[in-house]
């Protein structure tokens, strides 16, 4: 504990960040006495975890659960041994998808993509698409037409028949839907020819894109729109700790895989794999972790209100608990 730095940060725009030292002590401390009778300043909720489990767990087929929710960005866990009922198009956003665990079929008018866990992929505004789960998790993340991605493929999606072992055309709907694909927002639900929407796939020269982090240190970006960006960050123990203030953007940190423990100016909370964290636009905070972690990190430019209930809240901080944690970065 004493003088370390801190990094204040837009991420959705090209302004370049700056540096200042600051007292590590008075960063994570309470205010100073209000000397007046009149409140100057708001109380502060401790940051909040959303947990889902990694490991399958056998349920029924059930709409992905909401994690977090604005007018703009919509997150989403969901859980699947089993075919999606239907095909979905949305009219208002791209969809991008990680897996987080076990094997999904991505079938969609831009080809077939097998997906592994660890790997992203993003649907573009209006291409229908199906989901086949086995024994699978994965996120959904909803944001604003047009996104892009901003490092290289691992691969491409394929036009593959049969999409996947014992795959027959069925008697299927094809649902539109708006606002980020929220259930009954639905316009439009019909019967649609599975064979020839799936053949679509050799009429059109655009694929899917699938994109996965890379071993760098710190953060790999991975989407970008006007309001929106996202990437996967890689921390190792042992680094020198640096705080980061956003000043432009709620950021949402889903824990991919190790353990680290999150500093921050609204307390302090250990995060293992399958946490979700809010961290809000201009709260300073930094990670120390004893073994390699990885986790995603969201920014939103607008509030990204947790929809989800919460399993668990930050500890305050006290001089203590710092001084108890391993160093690192970020």
């Amino acid at each position: 504990m004493g003088t370390v730095t801190e990094v204040i940060a837009v991420a959705c725009s090209d302004e370049p960040s700056r540096l200042v030292e600051r007292d590590e002590h008075l960063l994570l401390s309470p205010p100073h006495p209000n000397p007046f009778s009149v409140k100057l300043w708001r109380d502060h909720e401790p940051l909040s975890v959303v947990h889902f489990p990694q490991e399958y767990e056998a349920v029924p087929f059930a709409p992905p659960r909401g994690v977090y929710e604005s007018a703009q960005i919509r997150v989403e866990w969901q859980t699947m041994d089993n075919r999606q009922p239907f095909y979905h198009r949305n009219c208002d956003v791209d969809e991008i998808s990680y897996q987080i665990a076990g094997e999904r079929t991505l079938m969609t008018e831009f080809g077939v993509v097998e997906h592994r866990p660890g790997e992203f992929s993003r649907l573009p505004r209006g291409v229908a698409h199906d989901n086949y789960g086995r024994r699978e998790s994965h996120l959904l993340f909803y944001t604003p037409a047009p996104v892009r991605e901003e490092c290289a493929p691992l691969r491409r999606s394929q036009a593959v028949f049969p999409v996947f072992p014992g795959w027959e055309p069925g008697k299927v709907n094809e649902a539109v839907t708006q606002c980020m694909g929220a259930p009954g927002h639905d316009i439009t639900v019909t019967p649609v020819d599975e064979l020839r929407l799936l053949e679509q796939a050799y009429a059109e020269e655009e694929r899917l894109l699938v994109l996965t982090g890379t071993d760098q240190i710190g953060m790999t970006w991975l989407y970008r729109s006007a309001g929106f960006r996202m990437g996967t960050v890689r921390l190792v123990p042992g680094t020198q700790r640096v705080y980061r203030r956003t000043l432009d953007a709620d950021q949402v940190q889903y824990q991919i895989s190790g353990r680290r423990t999150l500093i921050s100016q609204r307390g302090i909370v250990d995060l293992g794999p399958g946490d979700f964290v809010r961290i809000p636009l201009g709260v300073s905070h930094a990670s120390v972790c004893a073994e390699e972690s990885r986790h995603i990190g969201l920014y939103a430019v607008h509030e990204l209100p947790q929809a989800a209930e919460t399993t668990r809240t930050a500890e305050p901080y006290t001089p203590e608990r710092l001084a108890a944690l391993q160093p690192s970065e970020w």
